[in-house]
């Protein structure tokens, strides 16, 4: 299980480095993400830049690093008039591409030292995410909780049973409601477990205004769920959304922010400037308020990634 996993790295190591952005590698790769699809488009046209950032970012560090399939849906697929079977290969590719870097990383003696085997995510975005219209950074598409079940089921049912993947992670979550949904969906997967990762508009609520208390509270009581934290977040509400959480859960808590730039939903396109020493110092704040599984998210790199676990096992290896 997913939670038994993440427990056992974290007694070896006292912390898990979560890879960064993957659309923002694969545009410096010359990929055209101009698409609804986003990273799941490369899927289909390009998937060995896919393989090469994933291996890139085990070579910075990571130790969960997550399949491109975050934008992929079974109906964003079907609006590309793919069939049934054809999303299922996609899905698919995306954890073998996964895979693939992995094993070769692995292959190394040189790589092997020091670390641990790196964890799998299957990474799965809200429902807003298909919509392609910034929704899951509301949350106020307007759906009942059964409706979000139907709506998540066919990406969960064919990712859960994948032997490669060690945990699902529900990414961007903007709502109690889809968290809701996608908790009481997990028992009809019994043995897999998950990691939900919520959007924030500030330090102390949910993208559609819920308090990430309230959530992280509910969402500890669901067994199945391992990790909870927050992603695609402004750097400056972390430290708050942290206490916010730990004073409800002791559950191992993850973040991983955007670099530090703010996306213009109007004007498609990112404005402001990621600062990557001021990251990397707020990552000694997040562990001491708690965090364990930290990462990036928007705009942030495999630079990101080295400076994450430079500043991680330095922290550790004081506090051990």
């Amino acid at each position: 299980m997913g939670e038994q996993l993440i427990d056992r790295f974290l007694k070896k190591q006292a912390f898990l480095v979560l890879d960064g952005s993957m659309a923002g590698e694969l545009e410096k790769a010359g990929a055209d993400l101009n698409d609804p699809l986003w990273s799941a488009r490369v899927l289909m046209n390009e998937p060995h830049l896919i393989s090469k950032v994933h291996y890139d970012y085990l070579a910075a560090g990571a130790d969960i690093i997550c399949t491109s399939s975050y934008q992929a849906s079974f109906t964003g697929f079907a609006l590309r008039g793919l069939m049934q079977e054809q999303a299922i290969h996609l899905f698919e590719l995306s954890v073998k591409l996964t895979l693939d870097a992995r094993t070769a990383f692995w292959a190394d003696p040189q790589n092997r030292k020091g670390r641990q085997l790196p964890l799998i995510a299957a990474s799965l975005g809200p429902y807003g995410a298909h919509l392609a219209d910034g929704s899951e950074y509301r949350g106020d598409y307007e759906l009942t909780l059964e409706q979000l079940m139907d709506w998540h089921r066919p990406q969960v049912a064919v990712l859960a049973d994948h032997e490669a993947v060690d945990l699902i992670l529900f990414e961007t979550i903007p709502s109690l409601l889809e968290a809701e949904a996608i908790v009481r969906l997990l028992q009809e997967f019994p043995f897999k477990t998950v990691a939900v990762s919520f959007s924030a508009r500030d330090g102390r609520h949910l993208s559609a205004g819920t308090l990430f208390r309230d959530a992280v509270d509910r969402l500890s009581d669901f067994p199945q769920v391992a990790a909870i934290g927050v992603n695609c977040t402004a750097p400056g509400y972390i430290s708050q959304l942290l206490d916010e959480a730990r004073s409800v859960t002791d559950l191992p808590l993850m973040v991983y922010p955007n670099s530090g730039e703010y996306w213009n939903a109007e004007q498609h396109c990112w404005y402001g400037a990621g600062d990557l020493d001021a990251f990397s110092h707020s990552v000694s704040e997040w562990y001491q308020k708690g965090a364990r599984i930290i990462g990036g998210c928007c705009r942030t790199s495999p630079e990101h990634t080295r400076e994450i676990r430079k500043t991680l096992e330095r922290l550790s290896m004081d506090i051990h």
